[in-house]
C-alpha cells in the first residue's frame, strides 16, 4: 500500500523561476536535505521529459530516477526506485500575486522486504519536502530581485 504525503510552500519567486530551479535534478543537493549528490546521465543538457539522473542518499541509498511530467511553468514530476521501493512526487506551481504557491504531492511504497521501510519513509516524507521547499524558498528569494 501507498504511503501518500503532501506540502505546500508559497514563494516571494515568480513560479517560472522556481520551475527551472526545482525542476533540474542538478539543483537539489542545495536545497534536498537527504541529499549528497545527483549524477545525471546527459549532464549537459537542459531539464527535459525522460531526463534520469541517481541520486546519492545521505542514508546510503541510490535510487534512479526519471522526470515523467515537464509541462514548464505548471506542473512537473518524477518518478524513481531503488531495490523494492517506489516513489513518485509531482510538484504544481500556482501563479500568485506576490510570486507563487508549490504543491508537493507524492507517495511511496515499498515491496516486500521494503514494506515498513517505505512506509516509514513516507511518513516523514512530507515534514521533508515540506522542510527541502521552505530551504528552496529561501535560497530563491535571496537571489531573486
Amino acid at each position: 500500500m501507498a504511503r501518500r504525503f503532501r506540502s505546500t510552500v508559497a514563494m516571494a519567486v515568480p513560479r517560472e523561476v522556481v520551475f527551472d530551479y526545482l525542476g533540474d535534478p542538478r539543483n537539489r543537493p542545495e536545497w534536498q536535505s537527504s541529499l549528497h549528490s545527483v549524477t545525471v546521465s546527459d549532464p549537459g543538457a537542459e531539464p527535459h521529459l525522460a531526463m534520469s539522473w541517481v541520486e546519492t542518499m545521505v542514508i546510503g541509498v541510490h535510487p534512479r530516477m526519471e522526470v515523467v511530467q515537464f509541462q514548464r511553468p505548471v506542473a512537473w514530476a518524477e518518478r524513481g526506485s531503488w531495490r523494492g521501493v517506489e516513489m513518485t512526487l509531482g510538484l504544481t506551481f500556482e501563479e500568485t500575486a506576490g510570486g507563487c504557491l508549490v504543491v508537493a504531492d507524492g507517495a511511496i511504497v515499498g515491496r516486500r522486504l521494503y514494506a515498513l521501510p517505505a512506509a516509514v519513509g513516507g511518513a516523514l516524507a512530507g515534514l521533508a519536502i515540506g522542510g527541502d521547499l521552505r530551504k528552496a524558498k529561501k535560497l530563491l528569494e535571496r537571489r531573486t530581485p
